[in-house]
């Protein structure tokens, strides 16, 4: 039976924003409010803490980029990404056909959608097999006016990491610029961005780096290969009217939000701390346990058994994925996501665009909350199914 007498709720949307925040990154939010903030060129101190540059520094430590100065700061994932494509179509002139993929988030089809329908650039999405990008059509997929591909590292939806260290290389045999969509494997997956076969990398501080929303940014290789598309204040070269062109101040117009950047310093201290592996072994493991128990029911489809990341989208049979995530939250205080998050292109192809709920894990996430998240999804499960049989 339902119940309505759970005195604590089970958080499972951590693919959307991580909750809890560590105590440490609320402490650098708090501390950063309460000491002045000083700019570099915009103020007069030199004593107070450069949150800027710590933020750059743990994000290039943990991401594996040797220069600091190619950490570059944003709103977050999608406003980098746009930042990217943008500046790149800007930055090249000409006829320019694009390859992404139907695993896309929205935060790269809805800028490539627009783009191709100003006839500014021709678009090529190439097709899952499984979980994954299909590789054995990247080569296939090239002609001579591809200038660039926009491809999503992890996807929100099934778990699955893609191989874009492969599919770099085969793109870049054509010279394509290769950008890489890392909301979700920013924490997740360890990463040495100068050894692969991408361009940029787009990341977002609220999900798996355990930082407060309203962050995010990106790293790149050439910075000559982006057009900057905002121009404003940066505290240097104030006299001239020209946006400098130096990294990073090539791409970060305006005031930062430190306490946010402080809060991103202290969540990869967090990671790193703790372990990055720890905490990706730990999440696959709760992941599997949580799959082997859901598939005791016949009637839930999961659609992707063996994720890389800890994301699990499923459905009941007979029931609405909407209305099982009502029922989860409102009679079992279990916080999940439901719908097509924001990836409609993945849902048609593994659910018909009817959508899913899905359940997302963090290194909070703790064996009994799993387990009582599988208990009350079969009991309801079964209760479908029942009511089906009665109908």
């Amino acid at each position: 039976m339902l119940r309505d007498d759970a005195s604590e709720f089970v958080y499972l949307n951590n693919a959307a924003t991580s909750w809890p925040k560590p105590p440490q990154v609320l402490n650098a939010v708090q501390e950063s409010l309460i000491s002045p903030f000083v700019g570099g060129g915009r103020s007069s101190g030199s004593d107070a803490q450069d949150y800027i540059w710590d933020a750059r520094t743990a994000v290039a430590g943990l991401l594996g980029v040797c220069d600091e100065e190619r950490v570059l700061f944003s709103h977050n994932a999608t406003d980098a990404l746009n930042t990217l494509i943008h500046g790149f179509l800007s930055a090249h002139s000409g006829p320019v056909h694009v390859i992404s993929s139907v695993l896309e988030h929205n935060s790269v089809l809805r800028p490539l959608w627009e783009l191709k329908q100003a006839g500014r650039i021709e678009l090529t999405l190439l097709p899952m097999k499984g979980a994954y990008l299909d590789l054995d059509t990247v080569s296939d997929s090239v002609r001579s006016e591809t200038k660039l591909a926009v491809l999503n590292h992890g996807s929100n939806v099934l778990g699955s990491v893609q191989d874009l260290d492969r599919a770099g290389k085969i793109l870049h045999e054509s010279g394509v610029y290769v950008i890489a969509d890392g909301a979700q494997t920013a924490g997740h997956v360890p990463l040495v961005f100068d050894q692969l076969a991408i361009d940029a990398y787009a990341f977002t501080g609220h999900k798996a780096l355990f930082g407060i929303p309203g962050t995010g940014g990106f790293i790149i290789k050439d910075p000559e290969e982006i057009t900057p598309i905002r121009y404003g204040g940066t505290g240097s070269n104030s006299v001239s009217l020209n946006h400098p062109r130096d990294l990073p101040e090539r791409f970060e117009a305006g005031t930062h939000n430190f306490p946010g950047l402080a809060a991103l310093t202290a969540g990869i201290d967090f990671i790193q701390t703790t372990g990055q592996k720890s905490i990706e072994e730990k999440g696959i493991r709760q992941s599997r346990m949580m799959i082997d128990g859901l598939k005791a029911e016949p009637n839930i489809t999961i659609y992707n058994e063996t994720p890389d990341l800890p994301i699990i989208s499923l459905n009941i049979d007979g029931l609405d994925n909407e209305d099982l995530g009502f029922i989860l939250t409102r009679a079992y205080r279990i916080i999940t996501r439901s719908g097509l998050h924001c990836a409609p292109l993945v849902h048609k192809e593994t659910d018909g665009g009817r959508g899913s709920v899905r359940l997302s894990l963090s290194w909070f996430t703790t064996d009994e909350e799993c387990i009582r998240a599988v208990q009350v999804i079969r009991e309801v499960a079964r209760s479908a199914n029942s009511q089906i049989s009665q109908a």
